[in-house]
């Protein structure tokens, strides 16, 4: 069965490989708007069903699409990817030296002999980080332009060393629970 991942992310593709998972990439161009009167939770989960239905339907036959939204939160706000620099290091000051919360939501589309199934979940991982310098903040932002990233870090950069503890699941912070993907396709003997 044709597995694929509704995402452009290097990082999604890297934990794909790492667990040896044949797939293909097919890149969603969904509306990522946010959409009025929703929790945060429903926010993302809402965005990685998207992402996976844009693909599914422009697919066929039997097949898995698999879409995934990560999004930073402390307290009420969200940390998404920075505009720039001075933003990377702002969000990387408000984060530092405490708990937040990384939200990855997954969704998973599958049509096997015309069955339809999906799986719509999200993954809450708190990550603590050590205090920071202001000349460490802004070395990492020059050294790894993290702008493409959510709260404006890679925890499986060169940024573990301000990574103090993380209670849950390490691939979802980096973008993508592997072990409830592959769970989900063995059960659906996509796998």
């Amino acid at each position: 069965m044709k597995i694929i991942l509704a995402s452009q992310s290097p990082r999604r593709r890297e934990i794909m490989d790492l667990a040896s998972i044949d797939y293909e990439v097919m890149v969603s161009n969904a509306d990522e708007t946010f959409e009025e009167g929703l929790t945060i939770e429903d926010q993302s989960k809402r965005l990685a069903f998207l992402k996976a239905k844009t693909i599914f339907d422009n697919t066929q036959d039997d097949r898995v699409i698999i879409g995934s939204d990560t999004m930073v939160i402390k307290g009420d706000k969200i940390y998404e990817k920075p505009k720039d620099r001075d933003d990377a290091i702002r969000m990387l000051k408000e984060l530092q030296g405490n708990r937040h919360t990384v939200y990855t939501s997954l969704a998973v589309l599958i049509e096997n002999k015309g069955d339809y199934k999906e799986y719509i979940e999200l993954v809450k991982v708190d990550v603590y980080f050590k205090k920071m310098t202001d000349k460490e903040i802004e070395e990492y932002v020059d050294y790894e332009n993290p702008y493409d990233k959510a709260g404006a870090y890679a925890i499986q950069s060169s940024f573990c060393r301000f990574v103090e503890k993380i209670y849950g699941d390490y691939y979802s912070v980096v973008g993508l629970p592997i072990g409830r993907i592959y769970d989900i396709l063995k059960e659906n003997d996509c796998v």
